[in-house]
């Protein structure tokens, strides 16, 4: 039976409440038939960790912690242990839509040749409004170069943590950077310099903008290191394109001949 792993990193001071109620957008979701879905929950370091405790008990849910990295660095941890053959991101404090796994994996199964996808945002406003993300690109192949224009610009068109893409693709490249900030971002860059991929304009998740948020607090945002950050992304994409390597697809069965022969 094909498995969807979503990889959910969590803060030891996160929100037990938004957990939760992130766990039930996971939960409630229909998937295509023979598919099931896991849900790896990775806590971000070796203490704390109480909202993990309120999860209830479900064997498909999968919790592990580590020592304190920041998100990218949990993620990458959660993918150790992820089963599936499809990798889907989640942040603790966000919510899945209604068959917001079934069109990730409709979509690359409709088009085999796709390694990745990412789906469309709905911001969720403190107030309680929802609004759709203000950069969303149409339905259809996301290239490299939209993804680059876009970002340099300062107005890039997708949110990192709606990605959904094929494990080969993700472990090739080493899972998400260990960046302090806009990791999830930058994955997205990476796949898109090895593989192709596509937008799917139906909104995947909603992204909830609040306080505690870790992109609301005052040390996030710092210029100097965000422009490291920002010629560490454009520098590796490059380096990605300059060696011509491009992912390939490798069925299951072509894995299992070639790890016994």
């Amino acid at each position: 039976m094909p498995v969807i792993s979503v990889i959910t990193p969590v803060r030891p001071d996160a929100d037990a409440a938004l957990l939760l109620e992130a766990f039930t957008s996971v939960a409630a979701q229909k998937l295509p038939a023979g598919w099931s879905w896991e849900w790896i929950v990775q806590l971000d370091g070796r203490t704390g960790g109480e909202a993990i405790r309120s999860l209830p008990r479900d064997s498909r849910v999968h919790i592990d912690r580590g020592r304190q990295g920041g998100a990218g660095v949990a993620r990458t941890l959660g993918l150790a242990r992820a089963e599936g053959e499809v990798v889907r991101a989640l942040d603790a404090d966000d919510l899945l839509t209604d068959g917001a796994l079934a069109r990730d994996i409709e979509t690359l199964e409709a088009h085999p040749g796709i390694a990745w996808c990412v789906s469309g945002c709905l911001d969720l406003l403190p107030d309680g409004a929802l609004v759709a993300g203000p950069y969303d690109p149409p339905e259809g192949e996301l290239l490299l170069r939209t993804l680059q224009e876009s970002f340099a610009a300062d107005a890039f068109p997708v949110v990192g943590t709606h990605l959904a893409a094929r494990t080969s693709l993700i472990r090739a490249l080493g899972g998400w950077p260990a960046f302090p900030a806009l990791e999830a971002l930058a994955l997205v860059m990476f796949c898109a310099a090895v593989a192709p991929g596509r937008m799917i304009a139906q909104p995947g998740g909603v992204y909830r903008k609040h306080f505690a948020q870790t992109t609301a607090r005052a040390d996030y945002w710092n210029a100097a290191e965000f422009g490291t950050l920002r010629t560490a992304i454009t520098s590796r994409v490059n380096a990605l394109q300059s060696q011509a390597w491009h992912w390939a697809r490798t069925d299951a069965k072509e894995r299992t001949h070639e790890s016994g022969s």
